[in-house]
């Protein structure tokens, strides 16, 4: 289940196009991203980790991109299912084993 986002869609991808661009320029580089956050009302500390996220997902920056954090929360849930499922096929065979050895009347 995803959380509701705070901010639309549209306006996230426009400050981090606008971020990024800023930041390009060595005259507006230092305290491109506060600048940023202000002018469209977002906080710096969110826009930053959006920035930092879409320079990891463009393969600028070392890091796990998004497609990969969503396949690593698939797989963890899918084993976590697989585990499940294998304790009760473990606590089943050994309940009918126990059915077995017992002597009939």
């Amino acid at each position: 289940m995803v959380a509701p986002r705070k901010y639309p869609e549209e306006l996230r991808e426009r400050a981090i196009r606008m971020a990024v661009e800023a930041r390009r320029d060595p005259a507006t580089r230092s305290g491109a991203v506060r600048r940023v956050g202000e002018q469209l009302g977002i906080n710096p500390e969110t826009l930053r980790g959006w920035v930092n996220q879409a320079e990891i997902d463009a393969g600028d920056r070392p890091g796990t991109t998004t497609s990969d954090t969503q396949r690593l929360a698939e797989l963890e849930r899918e084993n976590r299912e697989l585990r499940r499922a294998n304790a009760i096929l473990r606590s089943a065979s050994a309940f009918f084993a126990a059915e077995l050895d017992r002597p009939q009347r």
